[in-house]
């Protein structure tokens, strides 16, 4: 799509997020809102951009895809670099298309960085060193991942409270950063201030759950994945050539599957993992939007049978830019 920075009509649609955590039913409600709002969904998930990852990704399917247009799905290999500055620079355009269209931007997914990078920038941080690099990759080998992780809560507390102790790739790059110019990378991102805004009407939504009840979604979802092919699938990314270092193939799923597969682990103990992880993760998804107070928090069931109060102000935006008070779609 074609980079437009869109004019009038950014005063009367929002670009809607709808954030929650994995398991929690964003596809289902994001089809439904997508129908009744004119819109069109754009992935904010940070697996779902890797082809031929699906079945661990959770990707909506061909049928589901087929009812609403869907962005940034499939956009590249499990070997090619893809971060929040590539996301953001990916998306803008598409939601300026969107809103220049008359078309509800729906950002569905959990990954909270990619949204923030999509609303507010990327901070650029520091100059990157391949000798520095090469140094903790060495350090790694040698010491672990679980010290490196405690020698980021001594320079920069703050960061190691925010980065997962298995991250390895956000580990060893705010060492990298803080070794290189002797300053913490969350003061890099302070001076950065995160405001490079273009969206002046922003709907932030959050799904949640009873957790007892996430939880066994959670656990569920794992076992469906079974049943619908996924150690297929990690087998034939591996045979492909895609290896267990690519950072996508040491996501949640993919590793625990991986590590079945060269025979390091029973299929019981990578399932029990799997459930675990996941959930740990649902744990730190909620953590982070906590933490932005902008964001709605709603149960995805209550507003199926009630739509909330932004609900009704989005469809009232949709139905005010098609000029059309009385039309069927939304009685």
């Amino acid at each position: 799509m074609r980079s437009v920075r869109y004019k009038p009509r950014e005063d009367i649609l929002p670009v809607v997020l709808l954030a929650g955590p994995t398991g929690v039913g964003k596809t289902a409600l994001s089809l439904r809102l997508a129908s009744e709002w004119n819109g069109e969904i754009v992935n904010a998930d940070s697996m779902q951009v890797y082809k031929l990852m699906d079945i661990g990704s959770a990707k909506p399917t061909p049928e589901e895809r087929a009812q609403a247009p869907h962005h940034l799905i499939d956009v590249v290999a499990p070997d090619e670099p893809f971060d929040a500055g590539r996301y953001a620079e990916t998306a803008r355009p598409v939601v300026d298309e969107l809103l220049r269209w008359g078309k509800v931007p729906l950002v569905v997914g959990g990954t909270g960085l990619y949204m923030k990078a999509l609303l507010h920038g990327v901070c650029p941080g520091a100059p990157g060193s391949e000798e520095v690099k090469e140094e903790l990759r060495r350090e790694l080998e040698e010491r672990g991942l679980d010290e490196l992780h405690a020698e980021l809560g001594r320079v920069d507390p703050r960061a190691a409270r925010r980065i997962h102790p298995n991250d390895r790739q956000r580990i060893l790059r705010a060492l990298e950063v803080y070794r290189l110019t002797g300053a913490p990378l969350t003061e890099w991102q302070e001076r950065h201030g995160f405001q490079d805004a273009p969206y002046r009407r922003v709907v932030k939504i959050f799904l949640h759950r009873d957790r007892e009840e996430l939880y066994a979604r959670i656990d569920a979802r794992v076992h469906l994945m079974l049943e619908q092919g996924f150690i297929e699938e990690v087998r034939r990314l591996l045979e492909m050539g895609y290896g267990p270092e690519l950072k996508p193939m040491q996501s949640l799923g993919y590793r625990q599957a991986t590590q079945y597969i060269l025979g390091n682990t029973t299929l019981e103990e990578a399932v029990r993992q799997i459930q675990q992880e996941t959930r740990r993760y649902a744990k730190r998804q909620m953590t982070w939007f906590r933490a932005d107070p902008e964001f709605q928090w709603i149960n995805p069931d209550a507003a199926m049978r009630e739509p909330p109060e932004c609900f009704r102000e989005v469809r009232a935006a949709a139905r005010k830019m098609l000029g059309r008070s009385e039309s069927r779609q939304y009685r």
